[in-house]
């Protein structure tokens, strides 16, 4: 069994990746950056408030929970998100605290996953998306993404880390700025009309629980200086997602396009290339998108 600290922990991934965790045996605490409530305290056998931007903070943080491995979760992980000062502190200055907080107290026995983002391949010209493709980030979130994983290699030869790059996953809990909650809350409420953009374009959409499950698997490998893509390995368009949810609500959505929504230039499909990830973990069967959406729909409004 190892202490594996979770940073981000009032975020909405950190709970499911906490449970998939122990549900491997092993000891989770947390990093949480304003003081949690109670259904995030349950997650977490231990946890501390702290500003990743506070490398004190950071340093005494890390010496009482004495972690043996370290889930990166935390950043601000809106892509439209407007200060992009505040993108770049947390992403990448919280990156670079936290690393270095582990050199100086550590040396720790496992690996640092740093979670990033599939946003830093860029706006491509379609297909799957590989580990090999040059990085092409077209966005401060994505340019801070791609900072953080940089940070991680200087920091290389004192903590030992690795790279996931997960492509867009959804649940219960996750904003409704994102799109799939969105389109979920709309139809709870029993709306007749949703704005949106461009709606045939097709993304990689997945599970929490399989981004969790797939990571918490990756925590128990040697991985060093690897990038991992965690996605679903097929794409999905918009227009079948909001079928999807018609057929499960009885609530069918009509779409009023938002210019402001839609990208110059965007690509029309878009997905990862799961290769790599089943190569290390092997298949792991995550709900379909039909099931994620029931799943979401059951779920009580707030």
């Amino acid at each position: 069994m190892a202490t594996i600290l979770v940073t981000g922990a009032g975020g909405f991934a950190a709970r499911y990746v906490a449970a998939a965790l122990r549900s491997r045996g092993h000891r989770v605490v947390g990093l949480a950056h304003s003081d949690a409530d109670d259904s995030v305290r349950a997650s977490f056998e231990a946890l501390e408030t702290v500003d990743l931007r506070d490398l004190g903070g950071v340093q005494r943080a890390i010496a009482v929970l004495l972690p043996d491995a370290v889930v990166h979760l935390a950043a601000i992980s809106h892509v439209a998100y407007s200060n992009a000062s505040e993108i770049y502190q947390t992403n990448v200055i919280g990156t670079h605290n936290l690393l270095q907080a582990l050199a100086d107290v550590g040396p720790i026995a496992g690996p640092t996953a740093i979670v990033s983002s599939a946003n830093v391949y860029g706006n491509r010209q379609g297909g799957a998306l590989h580990e090999a493709l040059t990085p092409r980030p077209q966005s401060d979130y994505a340019i801070s993404k791609l900072a953080g994983e940089f940070i991680g290699d200087v920091f290389a030869s004192r903590v030992r880390n690795f790279i996931v790059r997960p492509f867009n996953y959804t649940g219960i809990g996750q904003s409704r700025s994102f799109l799939i909650p969105k389109i979920v809350y709309h139809a709870q409420q029993g709306a007749r009309q949703i704005e949106l953009g461009n709606v045939n374009v097709a993304r990689d959409f997945s599970d929490v629980r399989f981004f969790a499950e797939s990571l918490a698997r990756l925590m128990e490998l040697d991985l060093d200086g690897e990038r991992v893509n965690i996605c679903s390995g097929r794409a999905y368009s918009i227009s079948s997602v909001l079928d999807l949810v018609a057929r499960l609500s009885g609530i069918r959505l009509e779409v009023a396009t938002n210019p402001s929504l839609v990208r110059e230039n965007e690509v029309e499909r878009l997905w990862g290339d799961d290769t790599k990830l089943q190569s290390l973990i092997g298949l792991v069967e995550g709900p379909s998108l039909e099931e994620t959406l029931r799943w979401m729909l059951g779920s009580r409004v707030s």
